[in-house]
């Protein structure tokens, strides 16, 4: 394998900005080298704290550090810009949920991608924690028979006075609780079944105190190979939730992404003992880092981001016209 340190520069200063630093800093062949962000002091503390540079201006970036992999943590409307200027650039990208505000706009960074030859990992974490995995392991052995569906919970405050205004405005993040959260719910569904979303029933509700979006939403799925789904998620006060129940012909799962893992064959639930994973952040990185090594697609390919932004956008047309929707194919 080649063993040049690949400098990786970060895009954005926001929460999850430290989670790329510190997976980037422990993936061996990979090196912190800058970080940008509209917000000068917010760049400069975090960059004092890991020995690199801060920039507000992405494009001055790239032209005194010529990084070879652009991480993109901005909001989401940033997304199809700077995607674009770094694959013309040649730089590698580790890009943040949900690709982009529209499928449009992924094919765009699609087109760039294989135009310029890089390579794109597309920031779904749930296929890298530790619980989701056991829970597709079991799955996939049949142990518990055949699926027969799933029920994915969500509730938190979302409107919480912490929350970026770009969050609550839908030109800036492309939809409200299911364009963020949701899409969680999407990529779980799909990478656990190993099938995409074929059609869709929703309803919305938009009861928020700030801005335009959803805060609610409530979604009947079902899979190109049959099997239903729900999502059920409310961002409103309330209780915190965030459950996935699986159901199947021989037992259940309830799965706590990243907290834990029950199983019943029968009777009531028993917690499963989880195998240690790495950090969810660090395996992305390592993948992305194997990909670029070996030419070949990441474990989680523009092509998947862009259809878990179709379903998306098929959500949302159901919830405006109040009928079942398909899913565009790309």
């Amino acid at each position: 394998m080649n063993t040049k340190q690949l400098k990786v520069a970060l895009l954005g200063a926001g929460a999850i900005a430290e989670h790329h630093l510190k997976a980037i800093e422990a993936t061996e062949g990979f090196v912190n080298g800058a970080i940008v962000d509209i917000d000068r002091s917010k760049a400069e503390v975090i960059a004092a704290k890991y020995g690199i540079r801060a920039y507000v201006d992405y494009k001055e970036m790239f032209e005194q550090e010529k990084p070879d992999v652009a991480a993109i943590a901005l909001p989401h409307f940033l997304h199809l810009e700077t995607a674009l200027y770094a694959a013309e650039r040649g730089c590698h990208l580790m890009l943040e949920k949900p690709m982009a505000l529209s499928t449009e706009e992924c094919d765009r960074i699609i087109e760039a991608g294989r135009k310029h030859d890089i390579r794109i990992l597309i920031g779904h974490t749930q296929h890298y924690m530790a619980e989701n995995r056991l829970a597709k392991q079991i799955l996939d052995s049949g142990e518990l028979g055949e699926l027969v569906m799933i029920h994915d919970v969500r509730h938190a405050n979302y409107f919480q006075q912490s929350r970026p205004e770009w969050f609550l405005t839908k030109e800036m993040s492309g939809g409200g609780i299911l364009a963020n959260l949701g899409a969680h719910s999407i990529d779980k569904i799909q990478w656990l079944t190993g099938s995409a979303v074929h059609k869709v029933k929703a309803s919305v509700s938009r009861h928020g105190q700030r801005g335009n979006v959803e805060g609610s939403g409530a979604v009947y799925l079902e899979l190109e190979n049959g099997i239903p789904a729900t999502i059920m998620q409310s961002g409103y006060l309330g209780t915190a939730r965030n459950e996935t129940e699986i159901l199947c012909t021989k037992g259940m799962l309830r799965l706590h992404t990243g907290n834990s893992l029950w199983m019943s064959k029968g009777g009531p639930y028993e917690q499963l003992e989880v195998p240690h994973n790495q950090d969810a952040f660090e395996l992305q990185y390592e993948d992305l880092l194997a990909a670029i090594h070996s030419h070949s697609e990441t474990a989680c390919t523009p092509e998947y981001g862009r259809g878990v932004i179709a379903a998306l956008e098929a959500v949302y047309r159901s919830a405006e016209s109040g009928t079942e929707e398909l899913v565009a194919e790309g």
